[in-house]
């Protein structure tokens, strides 16, 4: 065994303290988020107010002809002996009148009036005093300034955290507006942040530590529960499984086989898998004894049926995009046996830098000689293609080829197109095969129906008849092999032409790959639970012009 192995019970430690510790920090932050909002609406509501009790002592006209002549009348010394009191008595930093100017750097502001303490006043009188008219020079910056404007010009209080050369405040804002409506200047009460940082600071430390005792306790039970549930059980199975497998790789004697009994009785799930785990062990050591005969025969055709199953699905072009250095064109395609291997195949290859080979296929029978003849008939395509010459050319070489020594007397059915990517241009052989279909721009899929000529591999000397066709940009070309439309419910109905042309026009602009997904999708949901009687093969095969730029 591998002494570096994860332990299950850590592994389910630390899982279990990362989720605690998540849903934690999940209540913690939103009960941290609550508990701001509260806590802002609340000093909202404190500023509010101290500015509504404030705004009683003020009058709009009479603080507007003081700013202009830039003396003080009687309603003015009203007014500010009320803000002193308002400053003695509400915890506040400032409560001040200044008149919004302009949002340049300096001279933004006019100093107004301002709250002052008796203590105030004593200590330095020069700092807190205001003089009535004055500009604030650089005290407030443009950005600052800009916010008293808005909130000049606003309808109700205006709140934002502000920082000036007076500190750094959470402030709130009420305009001051003469009988006319029009605004005069504002009415502003300043709030320490620090204050409010502290409040928040001492709520998150404790919030921290009751996250951390929780945490620690709801762990420490659950690491209890874990080891007497969990991991002793897990532990007992192990043992068991791990005695039983090293004696089966010391013996070849089934009978010799070790199985030490769990014994778990929590009378939960693990006690039904301790049941399990024995009645499995069980059945194993009968099975392996009955299966001994007969391994080593199934061992050697499985091998064989194996390799014979990868060397078939090597012949075949698999990776996509099988181009992508080429933008006039996107093609997919997909071969599903109804054995281990099949006698369909597909191909498509480059012949030169402007003709593309594809080739449709299908070998009569079954199994292993059906799939030996097709990659035969596979390599003398491709490599009779790469020669040259037209498709009927060259299925009638490879018809020639096939026939020689055939006496198991297998054909091939073919539908064989070269196509020049440049011009969209192509000739086609239909050998046997099944008709395409072919969707032009913007149009539906539609079966291109025309004669066939002979199937390859049936007599020496045969002629093979070809046509030419013509692809422009948007169209697409997709061809099949007969376990398609041959496809059979468990009513041996067929799945027919019709209902594939149904697929394909269900989302004719879909890509290649989901054109056949969509294909494959509607024939399995027509077989449904009957078993799959031939090789299922499709190629898609959409020409986009020489121009196309991806």
């Amino acid at each position: 065994m591998n002494e570096k192995r994860k332990s299950i019970g850590k592994t389910l430690l630390i899982g279990s303290a990362s989720f605690i510790l998540m849903i934690c920090l999940f209540m913690g932050a939103l009960g941290f988020q609550t508990y701001y909002n509260g806590t802002i609406d609340k000093y909202q509501t404190y500023l509010r107010d101290a500015l509504q009790l404030a705004m009683t002592k003020i009058d709009g006209d009479d603080l507007a002809k003081c700013i202009e002549t830039k003396t003080k009348s009687e309603s003015f010394e009203e007014a500010q002996d009320f803000l002193n009191t308002i400053k003695e008595n509400y915890d506040i930093e400032y409560i001040y009148v200044v008149k919004p100017l302009n949002t340049n750097e300096s001279d933004n502001m006019m100093d107004v009036m301002a709250g002052i303490t008796a203590e105030e006043k004593a200590t330095d009188i020069e700092f807190y005093s205001v003089t009535l008219g004055r500009l604030t020079g650089t005290d407030y910056s443009a950005e600052v300034a800009g916010r008293y404007l808005d909130a000049m010009n606003a309808d109700d209080v205006t709140y934002f955290t502000n920082k000036t050369e007076f500190g750094y405040d959470y402030t709130g804002v009420m305009p001051i507006k003469n009988k006319a409506g029009k605004p005069v200047s504002v009415l502003a009460i300043d709030i320490s942040m620090s204050e409010i940082q502290n409040v928040f600071f001492k709520y998150l430390s404790l919030l921290i530590l009751e996250i951390a005792v929780i945490s620690a306790v709801a762990l420490s039970i659950l690491y209890s529960w874990l080891q007497n549930r969990v991991v002793k059980p897990i532990k007992s199975l192990e043992n068991t499984s791990v005695s039983f497998v090293e004696s089966y790789k010391n013996t070849d004697d089934p009978n010799q086989l070790k199985f030490i009994d769990p014994q778990i009785s929590t009378n939960d799930e693990m006690e039904v898998l301790s049941i399990a785990l024995t009645d499995t062990f069980t059945s194993m050591k009968k099975y392996m004894t009955d299966l001994l005969s007969v391994t080593k025969e199934k061992e050697r055709i499985g091998a064989e049926l194996n390799v014979a199953k990868n060397i078939q699905a090597d012949m075949l072009p698999r990776i996509f995009p099988a181009f992508p250095e080429r933008d006039e064109f996107d093609i997919f395609a997909s071969m599903d046996p109804a054995k281990e291997v099949g006698g369909d195949f597909y191909d498509f290859f480059m012949i030169d830098d402007k003709h593309i080979g594809l080739v449709m296929a299908d070998v009569s029978g079954k199994g292993v000689p059906a799939a030996l003849f097709m990659v035969i008939s596979k390599t003398l395509i491709k490599n009779r293609a790469m020669m040259g010459g037209t498709p009927s050319e060259i299925l009638e070489d490879v018809n020639n080829q096939l026939c020689e020594g055939n006496e198991a007397e297998l054909f091939v059915t073919v539908w064989f197109a070269i196509l020049d990517i440049t011009t969209g241009k192509g000739l086609a052989a239909n050998g046997g095969h099944e008709h395409p279909a072919l969707r032009r721009k913007d149009g539906s899929f539609e079966l291109v129906v025309y004669p066939h000529s002979p199937i390859v591999g049936t007599m020496e000397g045969m002629r093979f008849k070809q046509h030419e066709f013509e692809l422009n940009p948007g169209d697409t070309v997709f061809v099949y092999t007969d376990g398609v439309p041959e496809a059979t419910d468990a009513n041996k109905e067929l799945y027919g032409t019709d209902r594939m042309l149904e697929a394909l026009n269900s989302n004719p602009k879909a890509d290649v790959n989901e054109l056949l997904h969509n294909v494959r999708t509607s024939v399995d949901k027509f077989v449904g639970e009957a078993d799959q009687f031939d090789d299922l093969t499709m190629l898609a095969f959409e020409y986009k012009g020489p121009d196309n730029k991806e």
